[in-house]
């Protein structure tokens, strides 16, 4: 394998993802990617069904999910603050990581629930082993702080989630959806990388399989949201760029960061649940 995502959301993200889990199987094979990943927002309901799809056609199957984070304890709950959540895309290497996400989506909803399902550092940091985790997307802690102009903060950051996971086992993750904000911030995860060492990830934050399924799933958002399609004043992907690229695609992205593609078949290779 050489290149494999490792951000995806299946229809698992309600009104969310539109990505049909046998659908998404059948994509990856036709792609030619022997892994794929499913990460979906807060929830692991669809992990299962992931799995058997996915070793049934022969694909290696990498459970996650992408979790929230409370920017304060889990158990703090006040409008304002609290309702600021922060996202962290979290990968199984082994049984030990499955039962520790377990653990941190179960206490989520019974410990953390405040509008999403919430986890805390507390709750990472004693149940962070056999985990890979990625810093997540524009809405990610650090890249949160990258686009305030909070760089010695988002280094501060970076280098504390390193010391919480395991040897090798949290990464940067590089996007780029035509998006301007995400050229702010991705010049700041490639300064970060480089003065760190915390080696950098390219994924797509997948919520779709093709490109003309991008209506489809405005079409979600707005049941979500309770609102039309032909509203202005609404949440929507500013994009049509969050499909399930093929390897050139996504190496055509950062052409000059060849490792970052290369460090997702070496994610897949430590997934082995």
């Amino acid at each position: 394998m050489s290149f494999v995502h490792l951000h995806v959301h299946s229809e698992y993200s309600l009104l969310d993802g539109a990505c049909r889990i046998e659908g998404l199987i059948e994509k990856a094979k036709e792609l030619g990617q022997s892994a794929v990943a499913i990460t979906d927002h807060g929830v692991m309901y669809g992990v299962i069904d992931f799995y058997k799809a996915a070793k049934k056609r022969g694909i290696k199957p990498i459970i996650g999910c992408e979790v929230y984070v409370a920017p304060r304890r889990r158990q703090d709950m006040e409008y304002g603050i609290d309702s600021n959540i922060y996202h962290l895309v979290l990968l199984c290497k082994n049984e030990t990581g499955y039962r520790n996400l377990c653990y941190l989506v179960s206490s989520a909803f019974t410990e953390g629930f405040y509008m999403k399902p919430r986890i805390d550092m507390e709750l990472l940091r004693s149940h962070s082993g056999g985990l890979v985790a990625l810093s997540a997307c524009l809405a990610g802690e650090i890249p949160q702080l990258l686009l305030n102009g909070s760089y010695e903060q988002a280094k501060s950051k970076a280098l504390e989630m390193r010391g919480i996971f395991e040897e090798d086992s949290f990464y940067l993750e590089l996007q780029d959806h035509k998006i301007a904000e995400q050229r702010t911030v991705n010049e700041g995860l490639l300064r970060l990388s480089k003065e760190t060492g915390i080696p950098l990830v390219l994924t797509n934050d997948v919520h779709y399989l093709t490109k003309s399924d991008a209506y489809n799933q405005d079409v979600l958002l707005c049941i979500q949201t309770g609102k039309a399609v032909d509203e202005t004043d609404r949440m929507r992907f500013e994009t049509e760029e969050f499909y399930l690229k093929s390897e050139d695609e996504m190496r055509a992205l950062f052409p000059d960061s060849p490792e970052a593609a290369d460090n997702t078949a070496k994610i897949a290779e430590m997934c082995n649940l």
